[in-house]
């Protein structure tokens, strides 16, 4: 099943409008005097509950897989489901001024992203299948590997020794997916500790963008599954696919 073009533009709607709500409220919470706590779990529901009312009233019939949600496996035999994780980097989120915090929207079908979005709030940014974004020119030959700002995983610390390449610290897995997207890092590759809402929607906005998006072994990424812990994924240039899986995989 291919997506129509009202879910491409209902997907990019919804993480931009998911994105204000959030911006708004760390606004206020903050001015308040809010811990990190409070503003992380206040952020979490805010954006869960405004994801899923507003999908159960444009979507009624499409199941959704929501890390804040309940997962009752209904989905597991729709035709279509909406994976969506309402906030990807709730410290980020919570460490005012940060802006590498996102909101991840997706549609899938038969285990395939088919429409998806990923708004970047603090940025004002939305990126997504509406109007896939192309990736500007590669600037060197030397890549540059985008990892978290408290962790390395040794697939990523391989790839960078192997290939000379410089890294790049960043937040939430939305944001180091859409920083290759926009070119301001060449490979980004993750292995344990996601689940399908963490790289679903920039699974699905990285491809549309012409960007290889596989697992560490190069299998596909498939989504909707009973368990939905993904653990590893591999975003990159097409020009580095083949040496980083060749890396990753000797």
């Amino acid at each position: 099943m291919t997506a129509t073009p009202e879910d491409h533009a209902l997907a990019a709607r919804i993480a931009t409008e998911t994105g204000r709500i959030l911006i708004d409220l760390r606004q206020r919470m903050e001015a308040d005097g809010a811990d990190a706590s409070t503003l992380k779990d206040a952020g979490d529901l805010a954006a869960h509950r405004f994801i899923v009312e507003t999908l159960a009233t444009e979507r009624p019939d499409d199941a959704v897989l929501s890390e804040e949600g309940t997962d009752g496996k209904e989905r597991l035999t729709a035709t279509r489901t909406w994976i969506v994780d309402p906030l990807d980097g709730t410290r980020e989120y919570s460490e005012p001024p940060r802006i590498d915090w996102a909101v991840h929207i997706a549609l899938v079908s038969d285990g395939v992203p088919i429409a998806g979005a990923v708004a970047l709030p603090a940025e004002s940014l939305t990126l997504s299948t509406d109007a896939a974004p192309t990736p500007p020119t590669s600037d060197g030959p030397t890549p540059r590997v985008i990892v978290s700002r408290t962790r390395r995983p040794p697939e990523a610390q391989r790839l960078a020794r192997q290939l000379e390449a410089e890294y790049i610290e960043m937040g939430s897995a939305g944001a180091k997916a859409m920083a290759v997207v926009r070119g301001q890092a060449d490979i980004y590759a993750h292995s344990g500790g996601q689940y399908e809402w963490d790289s679903c929607a920039p699974a699905a906005v990285a491809a549309a963008a012409g960007l290889h998006c596989s697992r560490l072994d190069g299998s596909a990424l498939v989504y909707n599954n009973d368990d939905p812990y993904l653990p590893d994924l591999l975003i990159c240039r097409p020009e580095w696919a083949e040496r980083s899986l060749a890396i990753l995989n000797n």
